[in-house]
Formats: structure tokens, sequence, C-alpha cells
């Protein structure tokens, strides 16, 4: 990272246009390397470190210029988003889909981890969040769960349910405050969003005057970063001296961060028990105790082992709530493994 800011730094200060599909660089160094670029009237490019062939940078850069976004938030990354299509769709647990993913050249063959834990997707938000309401780019501590978790089981119970599982990115200004996330929810089966399948990303932004606007397209592969990288190139070549994150970075505030503990969800949570009695009344208790009301629960039993899988899906509970609330389950020698979470996406 500290060669690759050094080599644009470099270029910037020389007077040098630079393209770039960086996405880790930006969202780390872009303030910096955005006022270089201002300041030596050239231009820096980086279109394709987001959502691969969506054209949304310069859309919301450009298209959007005049509208009042409140929210960017859809599928950003498309290796997790083949993984979870693929396992629901083959029927093949996780770590078989993520060889296949490998072997296509959607998944890294070395190590995939920064697609799988969130850490790309998390990039991505933070450059959309820094071109959609104009701020510098947060520093702010935030949620970021990757799908390294998410069993076959999980994607089997979410279908029953009528739902699928994404790994959504999302910001938004909630009482004039800055709310950035990336994890994996679970979306209506008929919703826009839950279509949305193999490598394929879509962004949608919320603003005013023009309401909802969606962009899809291919997130991984050379076609897609070939596109980007082109029409950089080609805006460049045309003249056009455009600031890197659409407006001054003298224009550019600081937004104070939202609270993550307030963030509010309904959630789905697994847990593998001893089946035995008393063990469904003990979690439903703990989850009364701290205000956390059940919609809906689904009790699987395994006789042969004597175990048991139970799905309860929550009315909204707080981040800070669920978190205290889980934590008491780490030592009960009834509940095999720490509950699964996936939240249901509002």
């Amino acid at each position: 990272m500290v060669f690759q800011k050094k080599i644009v730094e470099t270029a910037l200060k020389n007077k040098i246009n630079v393209i770039t599909p960086n996405k880790a660089l930006i969202a780390k160094h872009g303030d910096y390397l955005a006022n270089l670029a201002e300041i030596n009237n050239v231009n820096l490019e980086f279109e394709a470190s987001v959502a691969g062939g969506i054209p949304i940078l310069r859309s919301i850069k450009e298209g959007l210029a005049t509208n009042q976004i409140k929210k960017v938030y859809g599928i950003l990354n498309g290796t997790t988003n083949y993984i979870l299509s693929e396992m629901e769709s083959s029927n093949e647990p996780f770590n078989k889909v993520l060889k296949k993913a490998q072997v296509l050249g959607y998944a890294e063959p070395n190590n995939p981890k920064l697609d799988l834990n969130g850490f790309d997707a998390f990039a991505k938000v933070r450059i959309l969040s820094a071109l959609a309401f104009n701020n510098q780019i947060s520093k702010h501590k935030c949620i970021m769960e990757g799908i390294e978790n998410i069993d076959l089981k999980d994607i089997k119970i979410a279908s029953q349910l009528n739902l699928r599982i994404k790994l959504l990115g999302i910001s938004e200004i909630i009482n004039n405050q800055l709310f950035e996330t990336v994890h994996p929810c679970m979306v209506s089966k008929k919703s826009y969003i839950g279509n949305v399948s193999g490598v394929m990303n879509a962004v949608i932004t919320q603003g005013k005057p023009v309401g909802e606007s969606v962009l899809q397209g291919e997130g991984a592969g050379p076609g897609p970063t070939s596109s980007s990288l082109l029409s950089d190139l080609l805006s460049i070549l045309r003249g056009n001296l455009n600031k890197p994150f659409g407006v001054s970075s003298l224009k550019r505030k600081k937004i104070k961060a939202f609270n993550s503990d307030s963030y509010s969800n309904s959630l789905y949570l697994r847990f593998e028990v001893k089946d035995k009695s008393g063990v469904l009344s003990y979690i439903t208790n703990r989850l009364a105790k701290y205000k956390i009301s059940i919609k809906r629960i689904i009790q699987t039993p395994d006789k042969i082992n004597k175990k048991a899988t139970i799905v309860i899906i929550t009315h909204k509970t707080t981040e800070l709530n669920s978190r205290n609330c889980l934590s008491i389950f780490k030592n009960s020698k009834n509940i095999l493994k720490f509950p699964t979470l996936i939240r249901l996406y509002n």
C-alpha cells in the first residue's frame, strides 16, 4: 500500500494524470491524493475501484450531482455474491463453492480473505459515502462482517422463509450522522436486491428529487474492470479536468458518526443445542431478559445425535442489545456453538 501510494503521489506531483482501480488505496488515502490532484490541476480517476463495470461513481459525480442523496446501498462484491448464489442453486457447502469460484477466476486463488471478510466491500462503501454525501472519507469504526460463517444450513432455512442471504454494503445519513456498514443480510426473494445473483453487483441510491436509482452490472472480471478503466482514460483524453470526488476538497466536510450500537434490525438467530428439555426455555428467557421479542421459532430435532437446531426470528432490536444478550450463551454447556446471527434487511 505504501509503495502504491508513493507511485500515485509522485505522478500527481509531476502533473501526471492518474487512473487507478485500487479501492483500498482510495479508501485510505483518497482525501490526500485528491487534494494533491487539485493542487496540480490533474485528474485522479478511480471508476474501476467500485462495482466493476457499473459507472456508479461517475453517475453520482455527474448524473446525480444536483440531488441530495441520503442513502447508498447494494451488493458491492461479485465474489461473495457468486458464492452465496451458487450455494443456494447447487446445494453445495461454502468451501466447495469457494474452490469453484477460485477455478473460475472470481476469487483470489491464494488469499481470498479480503473478499470473504467484507473488507473489499467496506472500502467501496467508504468511497461511495464520500461521493454521495460530499464528506471526507470517514475513519469511523463500523460494523464489518463477511460471509465466512454462513453455513449451507442457513441458506436452506432462509429459502424456506422465502428469503435469501446477500452481503450488503450500506451507507446512509441518519439524524445528520453518517452510518456505514457491511454485513450479510436476509432479504426477501421478491425484492429487487434478492434477485441479483452470480457475480453481478447492484448499487441503489435514494435521493431528492430523483427518488430511487438502480445500477446493475458485473462486478468482477477483466471485462467490467477494463470498461471502467477505459472510461476514465477517455474522460482524460477529452480534456475533462474533474475534481476526484466531484467537488473541491475544501468543500468536503466531516460528518459525525452515527452510533452503530443504536443500529436496529430484526434478527435471524440459529442455535445448535443438545436435544434436552429446558434448553428452548433457557434461550427464550435470556432473550426476554434483554427485551428481545420473538416473532417466530423453528425447531428441528436430530434424534440420532441427540441434537437440535433452533432458529429464532426476532422483532427489531439494537446492536448493543443483541451483542450483550448473545454473549451470555458463550458458556452454556447445552449450546454446542456460538449462535449464528444474520440481520434481516429492513
